[in-house]
């Protein structure tokens, strides 16, 4: 006999408070156990953001031991460049970290294994072989302009370098798990395994003698990205493997390349997107500053990851109704930006109670990024009230129009970044990325009602809504 909220409530609770909460506890139990697509997409959301809630707890506790070991300098260098190599490493999938989910998801539904048997090889293969070339082009670049980067951060990219191919892989096999609804195996060696091994490591070499500096921040890095992914490949290939059946593969590298470039641009500006402020902070200040805003940002990280849990789970299953019918996309897709508002909204409100004392764990002088986290907390409330749109674009084969979108988003957050940090400093970075938050939230609601017809803002009721009303 399995668990029920909405009879749990009914038992339970008063019968005047019960039948007020009924309706929304038979959508949980729907969400929890219905077996159709719709509660297969509900499912991992609810534990992509368990898991991402978690990880934001390890992440901020090892965050907070790494500043208060390493000291706001040192912390600052190895921030640099640990969102940096994520960002190169993310990149260096061309876009098929993403591409995997539609592919599997299409040849599965028409029956053409032997191309699905040859996208799952040549995928890997080609993001291995990318991110290495990358990985040894970075070096050089070091190497050849070392004398115009300043002397503490030239060892730490070195070094950084040498996790790319790692990065890149383990990005294209949460693709892979996350096509199969294998949600553990797609989140939890990205968002727990690595930055606890990350934390131990680090740990590990501090207790042996090791200096507290960012290089050897960064060499425990390379040792749990590598022990990660490396069994993360182990685990995924054999079982991603037994669900097909032995045969030839069909390799279609020009039409992947095809529909994953596009994709690869909407990524890239993405992640560019999220991590452009830190980036244009670390160019313009010192890595003591660099590492204030990077505490407030990961404080702001539990509201971020209500978005990426949602994206995490819905993705698949916009692939299957894409092209099918069109109102069950419509329905399903608004209700997907409630999963995403509410929520947000939620933990935006925990994150501006807590965050003062939260930023203050991290040492003197990071509660200095707590004024930041009111504009910051509001531009990402106000995303989340258009929902994943670029998902819907992405999967719905528009991807090339939402790569357009994100290129003005990326080139407005980097222009503001560099007007307005050398005169307002962090607080130049912080309206920078809130104004091109709320951009990116117009420009792609506005393309999917453009495109689709589909109306993804919260506020704003559909026609057939106001038909039925």
């Amino acid at each position: 006999m399995r668990f029920s909220a909405a009879m749990t409530a009914e038992r339970w609770l008063p019968g005047q408070i019960a039948s007020r909460i009924m309706p929304l506890l038979r959508r949980v139990d729907a969400v929890l156990f219905s077996s159709d697509e719709r509660g297969e997409a509900g499912r991992m959301s609810l534990f992509a953001f368990a898991v991402r809630i978690v990880s934001a707890a390890i992440a901020f506790v090892s965050q907070v031991l790494l500043a208060r070991w390493m000291g706001s300098f040192e912390y600052g260098i190895f921030v640099l460049v640990w969102v940096t190599m994520i960002i190169v490493g993310s990149l260096s999938c061309f876009g098929f970290h993403t591409s995997i989910i539609r592919f599997m998801s299409e040849y599965r539904e028409k029956g053409l294994l032997d191309d699905l048997r040859g996208v799952l090889v040549a995928s890997r293969l080609l993001v291995i072989i990318a991110s290495t070339i990358i990985a040894a082009l970075g070096m050089a670049g070091v190497w050849a302009f070392s004398g115009r980067i300043e002397s503490y951060y030239i060892v730490p990219f070195f070094l950084g370098m040498i996790c790319l191919p790692m990065l890149a892989l383990s990005d294209v096999l949460q693709g892979v798990a996350r096509a199969n609804s294998w949600a553990f195996a797609a989140l939890v060696p990205t968002y727990i395994t690595r930055p606890v091994l990350i934390l131990v490591f680090m740990a590990g070499a501090v207790a042996t003698g090791f200096a507290p500096t960012a290089e050897t921040a960064v060499m425990a890095s390379i040792l749990a990205t590598y022990v990660t992914t490396l069994s993360q490949l182990v685990r995924i290939t054999s079982r991603a493997d037994r669900r097909i059946p032995a045969g030839p593969r069909n390799y279609r590298l020009g039409y992947w390349l095809k529909i994953s470039l596009p994709i690869f641009l909407v990524e890239s500006f993405f992640f560019l997107l999220t991590n452009a402020d830190v980036l244009m902070v670390g160019a313009y200040m010192e890595p003591d500053k660099v590492a204030v805003y990077f505490a407030t940002v990961k404080t702001l990280a539990l509201v971020h990851f209500v978005y990426f849990a949602v994206k995490a789970g819905v993705a698949q299953r916009y692939a299957r109704i894409a092209h099918g019918d069109t109102e069950k996309l419509d329905g399903f897709a608004r209700e997907t930006v409630s999963w995403t508002f509410w929520p947000s909204l939620a933990m935006g409100i925990v994150v501006l109670l807590l965050g003062e004392p939260l930023l203050a764990m991290f040492g003197p002088g990071f509660s200095d990024g707590y004024p930041l986290l009111f504009l910051l907390v509001s531009a990402v409330v106000a995303r989340s009230a258009v929902g994943p749109c670029e998902s819907l674009l992405t999967m719905s084969g528009h991807q090339n129009v939402c790569a357009m979108v994100y290129a003005a988003t990326l080139a407005l957050n980097i222009g503001l970044n560099v007007l307005l940090i050398p005169t307002l400093g962090l607080w130049g970075a912080a309206i920078a990325t809130s104004a091109a938050m709320i951009f990116e939230a117009t420009a792609l609601s506005f393309t999917v009602w453009r495109k689709l017809g589909i109306v993804m803002v919260l506020f704003i009721p559909t026609k057939r809504t106001v038909e039925n009303a």
